[in-house]
């Protein structure tokens, strides 16, 4: 193989459903719970925390018009994320899909944004709940020192809150899958059933007033409003990397990504006009909007169970986002790529739970030290690339593989797909330029990991262990005389 073109080399496609795959996970979601788990990842942070920064800082009341902005976006990468989820139910999400497209360096790369995507939500989404907790707790008279609910750098000791809720959502998702679907699915219908409480008592507050001007940072910053806020939508890629834990993946995933879109998209924007309607998008600039305008428009007590609420969604995003991190992990372990421990399942409970662990640590200590804005937009360039990647990639597997079964099929082939892949990178080049430094540094530093372990240890360059759909090679031992 030349020297180059090693670093091209992709997946074969043998075993679609992966059954031959070694340390393959268990198969026991369903369509509801795939939906649930769309809900919990998506519904969240960018109701409940980001809705308000977006309004305040780049959009005005015309963050609506970036919800919807940031929505198309994510239904056309969704529909993309269906046909390659329904193809390839195995583990790893665009890192897989990517693997067999577009070859072993790009699906490293995106493996690696996935990481960055997943653990800096972690913490983005960690310090929205300890916002919640405080306020939640204040109106009862509790009020928690400074020392250990700020960061070093916000003139405290430790933010412990986000510490731990991190760690109790690390033991949940180590439990086991099956569990923690059941504890995801009640979550998910405690925040709806609070959105659903905010809505009806906004609108008897909904003063037109504050929607003047609507674009007081003009078109532009509808624009830079949805790049945030996109960060909302990045929980139907959670439900992609469940695919390998899927009943009927090449039924249900579709579904399942599809449903929880246009469940959580409907809701946002009911959130979005509600909420600048309520108050003036200058007072939006807030960790807890949501509850903050209901304490200013006379509703302390539905300002408490919103902030349940939003506590229990909080929670669920924490969840997805552990359960889809560790998976991708998992994945790209399997394939030679990451140190074999993030692959190894805990005999008993089933789950990765080294890098399970791992996430955990890492996200726990990053909601210590930065602001949930640089976080938030972090998050927000490695999806966008994962996205713009997988679109490219679903238009190629098209013309190369046009063999494999396809049960579920992006329409307006190759229109749609490459609209998601320009959307993308429009996204991506109206986020902050210091986004673009740190992530430029991230890559950086992903290449030097892929080149100094990555592509000496990967399956495709050892020969030894399963590509998608090969058989582990007989051990030497075993093997007969050479003829």
């Amino acid at each position: 193989m030349h020297r180059f073109s090693r670093y091209f080399r992709t997946k074969p496609v043998k075993d679609p459903l992966g059954e031959k795959l070694p340390h393959r996970l268990k198969r026991v979601l369903g369509v509801p719970d795939l939906v649930a788990l769309g809900l919990g990842a998506i519904i969240g942070t960018g109701i409940f925390v980001l809705s308000g920064v977006a309004a305040s800082r780049y959009a005005g009341p015309g963050v609506t018009i970036s919800f919807i902005a940031a929505g198309i976006t994510s239904a056309l990468a969704a529909l993309v994320y269906a046909e390659l989820a329904a193809m390839f139910p195995a583990a790893g999400s665009a890192y897989t899909y990517t693997y067999a497209s577009l070859g072993e360096i790009v699906a490293w790369l995106i493996g690696w944004n996935l990481i960055l995507e997943y653990t800096v939500a972690m913490a983005a989404v960690a310090l929205g709940w300890s916002s919640y907790l405080l306020d939640l707790l204040r109106p009862l008279g509790v009020h928690l020192p400074g020392a250990i609910t700020a960061s070093p750098l916000g003139g405290g000791v430790i933010n412990l809150p986000p510490l731990i809720i991190i760690g109790l959502i690390a033991y949940l998702v180590a439990a086991g899958t099956k569990e923690s679907s059941r504890v995801n699915k009640i979550v998910v219908a405690l925040k709806v059933a609070a959105i659903l409480l905010f809505l009806a008592l906004g609108i008897s507050r909904f003063d037109p007033a504050n929607w003047r001007p609507f674009l007081p940072f003009g078109p532009a910053g509808i624009v830079r409003g949805a790049g945030i806020i996109f960060f909302a939508y990045i929980g139907f890629d959670a439900v992609a990397t469940a695919a390998e834990e899927v009943r009927r993946p090449q039924r249900d995933l579709p579904l399942g990504i599809l449903g929880a879109l246009v469940i959580s998209t409907l809701l946002y924007l009911g959130v979005a006009a509600v909420l600048t309607g309520m108050v003036k998008y200058t007072a939006l600039d807030i960790p807890s909007p949501v509850a903050t305008a209901l304490i200013l428009r006379g509703f302390p007590w539905a300002a408490a169970v919103v902030s349940v609420g939003a506590l229990a969604g909080l929670t669920s995003v924490l969840l997805v986002n552990c359960f889809a991190q560790s998976r991708i992990l998992f994945a790209m372990s399997r394939d030679g790529m990451l140190p074999e421990i993030f692959s190894r399942l805990h005999p008993r409970l089933q789950t990765p739970v080294f890098g399970i662990l791992t996430i955990a640590i890492v996200a726990a200590a990053l909601s210590s030290l930065l602001p949930i804005h640089t976080i938030a937009e972090l998050a927000n360039i490695g999806t966008l690339s994962a996205f713009a990647t997988v679109s490219i990639g679903v238009v190629i597997l098209r013309y190369t593989r046009p063999d494999l079964h396809r049960p579920f099929r992006v329409p307006l082939m190759p229109l749609l797909p490459l609209l998601s892949f320009a959307a993308s990178l429009y996204l991506m080049a109206n986020l902050p330029a210091f986004t673009w430094y740190r992530f430029a540094a991230w890559v950086a530093l992903g290449l030097v990991i892929y080149f100094l372990y990555g592509s000496r240890h990967s399956a495709a360059a050892e020969d030894r262990a399963v590509l998608k759909g090969r058989l582990l090679p007989e051990p030497a031992a075993k093997r007969g005389p050479k003829s």
